[in-house]
């Protein structure tokens, strides 16, 4: 599949839509990384902050005010791993890290928003943003219809300055206007909720290096996450389940999103929960609806 993608529940999204073989449109880090050697130092948190003016060093120097906030310099795998506040000098001593950074501690509204990119210049934004849960996992996340001008001239700005040549696809998390993460691709839980033709969109984009998308009628959608407890084994639902899932009024699309033949302690999950499915809606109450369904035999079917 010209488009490649790693998780086999996302597959989905781009089943259907023709795309070159010769086009290659990235969805996992590793690839991004591989893909674009020019751009490779975008995965460096450190470099990212001090992009923006921000304080950032690895473990082993010492921050000059405390708290900072911790994470891995490099994280292809996503997920938050390893990511933490260090509220004071003598917890950062007994937790030094080879490979992991601080940086400075921002505070605000945490946005993930996906940028189309014609030779380094924005031109589509899509925000998100997430309602936390439990041990760093998000209960759901709202793909917000409206523009944020400030958001997005401030990361035009960031954007224009140091993707000079890019065109692509480009997510950025940002806490309080800062950004915390580049990423060479799209966020590719929703992509359903962009909108009829959005993936055709971004297959044009790496094609032809033109952004044509018919985006005037955008809504709000929801992408409600499914957490289990750590230490079971999850099992797939039958397909007809899955069906009358994806079937119900709101719906948009249902993702399992484990292995059912590997070990749990295999997949990249936060402290707070193993991530066993995803239901994306168009509104928040048909998502609950349909989670509520989905997790009383998901949960319910695992082995203790």
């Amino acid at each position: 599949m010209p488009i490649c993608e790693a998780d086999p529940w996302r597959r989905q999204y781009f089943a259907g839509v023709p795309c070159p073989p010769s086009v290659m449109i990235p969805t996992e880090d590793a690839d991004c990384w591989s893909w674009y050697p020019h751009f490779r130092w975008l995965y460096d948190k450190i470099a990212v902050a001090h992009s923006q003016g921000l304080e950032a060093a690895p473990h082993g120097v010492m921050p000059r005010a405390f708290p900072v906030f911790s994470k891995p310099i490099t994280n292809l795998r996503g997920m938050g791993i390893g990511s933490r506040v260090i509220p004071h000098a003598a917890d950062y001593a007994a937790s030094l890290t080879a490979g992991y950074m601080w940086m400075t501690l921002l505070e605000g509204e945490h946005v993930s928003t996906d940028v189309a990119v014609c030779g380094g210049r924005p031109v589509w934004w899509r925000h998100s943003t997430g309602h936390p849960g439990p041990g760093g996992t998000f209960d759901y996340w709202t793909i917000h219809a409206a523009p944020r001008p400030a958001l997005e001239d401030a990361c035009g700005t960031w954007a224009e300055r140091h993707l000079a040549g890019y065109t692509g696809m480009l997510n950025l998390e940002t806490i309080g206007g800062r950004i915390i993460e580049v990423h060479l691709r799209f966020a590719d839980q929703w992509p359903d909720l962009y909108g009829a033709g959005w993936v055709a969109a971004v297959i044009n984009l790496y094609c032809t290096a033109t952004w044509r998308f018919a985006d005037e009628c955008r809504e709000d959608g929801y992408s409600l996450a499914l957490f289990g407890p750590h230490g079971r084994r999850y099992r797939h639902p039958p397909p007809e389940f899955l069906e009358a899932i994806r079937d119900l009024p709101g719906v948009s699309s249902v993702q399992i999103t484990f292995h059912e033949d590997r070990p749990p302690e295999t997949h990249a999950m936060p402290p707070g929960g193993f991530r066993v499915a995803i239901v994306n809606a168009r509104s928040l109450d048909a998502g609950l609806a349909a989670r509520s369904v989905l997790g009383r035999l998901l949960l319910d079917a695992a082995d203790r």
